[in-house]
């Protein structure tokens, strides 16, 4: 593995780490509803931006891991993460040139798939779950994907500038 690929590397790693703490980081009952995927929006931007590493095989580890630490039925988000992988990943190269809004709105749609699927999941399982947990991250997660579009990239361009 090359001195290069590592630097790469890191970013991913260490954002991956940071979102699965901003995952488990216990929060008032009255905000929790309103706690953004951030695995999803981790997923969305990594795939975009470096769709030959980081896809549908992260996507179902992360969710993996995601089920076990939240005790979850094993794979439902696994199942999840890896269709809004695929999802981004095939149309990566026209959500490159999107502009924000343009990203945010198509955002915003793949969040209403992920829930859509834990939604499904959920029903076949037959777990009762209020319309705000799955509304709630979706609203969050796109008012928020601005701030992680900014932010990622400022921490992938510093990278890879040496900086």
């Amino acid at each position: 593995m090359s001195r290069d690929s590592n630097s790469r590397r890191w970013p991913v790693i260490v954002s991956l780490i940071i979102g699965l703490m901003l995952t488990l980081m216990p929060l008032p009952t009255v905000i929790d509803a309103f706690r953004p995927d951030w695995f999803a929006l981790l997923v969305i931007f990594w795939a975009m931006k470096l769709p030959r590493t980081w896809s549908v095989g992260t996507a179902w580890i992360l969710g993996i891991i995601l089920d076990v630490s939240q005790g979850t039925l094993l794979g439902q988000h696994a199942l999840a993460l890896c269709v809004v992988a695929f999802a981004t990943v095939r149309f990566h190269l026209l959500m490159r040139v999107f502009p924000l809004p343009q990203l945010t709105a198509t955002v915003f749609a793949i969040l209403t798939l992920y829930q859509f699927l834990l939604f499904w999941v959920n029903g076949v399982a037959a777990i009762d779950a209020p319309a705000i947990t799955y509304w709630g991250p979706v609203l969050s997660g796109t008012i928020l994907w601005p701030l992680v579009m900014v932010f990622l990239s400022g921490v992938r361009y510093g990278t890879r500038a040496g900086n």
